[in-house]
């Protein structure tokens, strides 16, 4: 027998998997076809190349040497036919399945978009859940997502997706009201917040985990309330009935401010995600780079948060520099 990309293919979903059983449901194959076709791939080569255990299937040596051959394969092969169907197509039939969470970055990202892909059908589906829209990924529902993922709660990324990071880690900032005591400080400590109600959006993955285990570590345990309604939330802040978590690149509403944490005990990891081949390379560069320049745009008209950036210099260095962003 001859390996060509369907059995390479085989080989990079059991160990993605992890399991025979999974990786046959992803391939769309039954348990028993797939282990016959393992085994003549072993017999082929010469040598297991998996490990097969109760708890699932681990690659050998040999099959670890493998792996690092057939993944480039794999991946190449899918992004030729990727671009192959996508000029097959017909310019005017491309599309474009964009997903993200709420940022205030996107609407400057997809009008770069637009500019730079007139001809592509380009869509936008906004989800307050990152998990939900790696699923969509996934499924094959979206080509590429904009995500965020809460400090100490890493996601679970899907098989056959890649990454590319924004922001290693974005400091969550506070929404609190004008009225309120600690608004006339430029930067807001923990211990000043203890009486405080605080809230957050139930549908946000792990939001809500991260914020106790920052309370938890600071040996507080405020009162939280758990509301979806964004312009409810804004009301309440607005009257000092609460205090939120919010982007560092928000704009307050009247009646608030917005402020820095001490420490940045909350942070989050700003992650572009995709489907492996769903885009060619150039592509995905491009929109990257968009993303990028949507977001400093973002920080460079909000004070607080670029003098946070100055700051600590450690954010957007490949587009801040050594000594922050031009003046123009």
């Amino acid at each position: 027998m001859e390996l060509d990309v369907r059995h390479l293919r085989v080989l990079c979903a059991i160990a993605d998997t992890g399991s025979v059983r999974k990786a046959a449901l992803q391939l769309g194959m039954t348990q028993p076809a797939l282990s016959t076709q393992l085994h003549r791939i072993e017999r082929t080569i010469g040598g297991r190349l998996f490990h097969r255990q109760q708890t699932g299937s681990q690659p050998t040596p040999l099959g670890h040497s493998v792996l690092s051959r057939a993944r480039p394969i794999v991946t190449e092969m899918a992004t030729l036919v990727t671009a192959a169907r996508q000029e097959a197509a017909g310019a005017e039939q491309r599309q474009l399945r964009i997903g993200s969470v709420g940022s205030r970055a996107v609407p400057a990202w997809l009008r770069k978009v637009h500019d730079r892909l007139p001809d592509t059908d380009t869509t936008i589906h906004i989800d307050i859940s990152a998990i939900a829209l790696l699923r969509m990924i996934a499924a094959d529902q979206l080509d590429i997502a904009f995500v965020h993922e809460s400090e100490g709660f890493p996601l679970r990324v899907p098989a056959d997706t890649e990454q590319r990071v924004l922001m290693g880690r974005e400091p969550q900032f506070l929404a609190l009201s004008v009225r309120h005591p600690a608004a006339v400080q430029p930067v807001v400590r923990l211990a000043d917040l203890a009486e405080d109600t605080w809230m957050v959006d139930p549908t946000a993955d792990h939001e809500y985990a991260a914020m106790r285990r920052v309370f938890s570590g600071a040996g507080l345990d405020p009162r939280v309330l758990q509301i979806r309604d964004n312009a409810t939330a804004a009301e309440l802040v607005a009257s000092g009935e609460a205090v939120r978590p919010c982007q560092p690149t928000s704009v307050p509403v009247p009646g608030t401010v917005v402020r820095p944490l001490y420490g940045d005990p909350l942070g989050v990891r700003l992650l572009l995600t995709w489907r492996t081949g769903a885009l060619a390379t150039p592509v995905l560069d491009a929109l990257y780079a968009d993303l990028c320049t949507a977001y400093l745009d973002l920080a460079r008209a909000n004070p607080t948060y670029l003098a946070w950036l100055l700051r600590h210099n450690r954010s957007l260095p490949h587009l801040l520099g050594p000594t922050g962003p031009s003046p123009n």
